[in-house]
């Protein structure tokens, strides 16, 4: 059932959302106006309830409904380019994520819905307005409280964590100028991921990594269409994603003492 203070979303016939704090007075809806939130007592995932004569469905929201509300500001990764992040870096429940460049928390979301309860994510953020507006996206999926953040430029500044990362994340558009400052914060074995719009970008990070003694140095981007599915006839979608960025994974290695 449905408690209080968790976030969902109403979805209309017409498959618009209204999304609002679940409490069990009156609720202020945008779009909707003021809503007895009584009416969600007792209703679980999927429900059906009569809000000023229409039908709505109440959804919790997954993952990609999460990302996809997001305050914008700067541009998020996509949900097809952080799924491939998660594959690639083998994030699990209980792992200790670094991430370089909060954006707007559309990764961050991704991340800490991975790890929680038992694991957290900490962002090393350039500019205070990014790092608020994530703070804000973030405490609307209750997980908060697996996250924290300093701000501080990843090429010099450090993380104020005393662990070491299990994956370091970095999109930034100069990620190989970081790998000296931020790469004793990956334990041995961990995985590191750059994410960066340009191929110059991506050969400056595969030399450094490879100069730098990281494992398993690969380069790749995704490329994804959706379909337009009617009956009696299926065709491409005309606004396709195709190319966002370039993704660049690595594994530390443990370099032999001298």
């Amino acid at each position: 059932m449905f408690q209080e203070g968790e976030t969902v979303f109403l979805e209309g016939a017409d498959g618009k959302r209204y999304w609002l704090k679940v409490s069990f007075g009156m609720v202020k809806v945008q779009g909707l106006g003021a809503v007895d939130g009584s009416k969600l007592k007792d209703l679980d995932d999927g429900s059906s309830v009569s809000i000023v004569g229409r039908e709505y469905t109440v959804f919790r929201p997954g993952m990609l409904d999460l990302v996809g509300s997001l305050e914008r500001g700067a541009q998020i990764i996509s949900p097809k380019d952080a799924a491939t992040i998660l594959v690639h870096c083998d994030v699990k429940a209980g792992d200790r994520i670094l991430e370089v460049g909060a954006g707007s928390g559309g990764l961050t979301t991704v991340l800490l819905t991975s790890v929680a309860p038992t694991g957290c994510v900490h962002t090393l953020e350039l500019k205070e307005e990014n790092a608020k507006r994530a703070e804000r996206n973030v405490s609307r999926t209750g997980l908060d409280s697996y996250w924290s953040y300093t701000i501080g430029d990843a090429r010099e500044s450090k993380p104020s964590v005393d662990w070491q990362a299990d994956a370091l994340i970095m999109d930034m558009p100069d990620p190989w100028l970081a790998l000296g400052n931020l790469g004793g914060c990956l334990r041995s074995g961990g995985r590191l991921c750059a994410y960066v719009p340009n191929m110059n970008q991506v050969e400056s990070t595969v030399i450094a990594l490879r100069e730098a003694g990281y494992s398993d140095v690969r380069a790749l981007e995704n490329i994804q269409r959706f379909l337009e599915v009617h009956p009696g006839g299926v065709r491409p979608s005309f606004d396709t994603l195709g190319h966002t960025g370039y993704l660049i994974f690595a594994r530390k290695r443990l370099r032999p003492p001298n």
